[in-house]
Formats: C-alpha cells, structure tokens, sequence
C-alpha cells in the first residue's frame, strides 16, 4: 500500500511539472509575441523620431539664412521642456558631465 501510494504521489508530481511546462511554453510563446510586438513599435517610433529630426534641420537657418548642418549640431531637450540646438562636442561634454554626477 505504502509503495502505490509512493507511486501515485510520483505520478501526480510528473503530471503536475508536465502542466506547468506546458503553462511554462505557452507563456514563452505569448512573450514572444509580445517582444516582437514592441520591436516593431519601437523601430516605427524610431523612425518618426529620425524623420522629425532631418524635418527639423531642414527648416533651421543659421544667421546668414544658411542651412544649419545636422552633422554639426545635435538637438537637445532639456528637463523643463525647452529645446536647443548645440554643437555636437558641447553636446558630447554635456552628456559626460551628466555620467560623472550620476557615478558620483
């Protein structure tokens, strides 16, 4: 009695791991769909983003009316929701310094 009861329990443990891998790979496969899903949505809103940007550049004019280089200038937004246009190494020295602080 005590063997078929050891056996059954041994059984019921096998059925149950047998279920949560099945539970285990439906999950999977629903993540799956899920990465994929934000993959393509974040590669559209990089795409909106790169679009926007050359749409900026191509409307900005320095001050002899001349077309500003979006190779030497980079767009930035600061924290209270202004936006400026800067060099690209002040930009680059910007981001350092904000590296620094955090590290500190």
């Amino acid at each position: 009695v005590a063997a078929q009861k050891c056996r059954k329990r041994k059984l019921n443990a096998i059925l149950n791991l047998e279920e949560d891998v099945c539970n285990l790979q439906t999950q999977k496969e629903s993540l799956k769909k899920e990465h994929s899903q934000c993959s393509k949505s974040i590669n559209q809103i990089k795409q909106k983003l790169n679009n926007l940007y050359h749409d900026i550049f191509s409307r900005l004019r320095d001050d002899q009316g001349r077309p500003v280089n979006p190779c030497q200038y980079v767009i930035n937004c600061s924290s209270n929701g202004s936006v400026f246009i800067i060099p690209k190494h002040l930009a680059k020295s910007e981001q350092d310094n904000r590296k620094e602080q955090k590290q500190k």
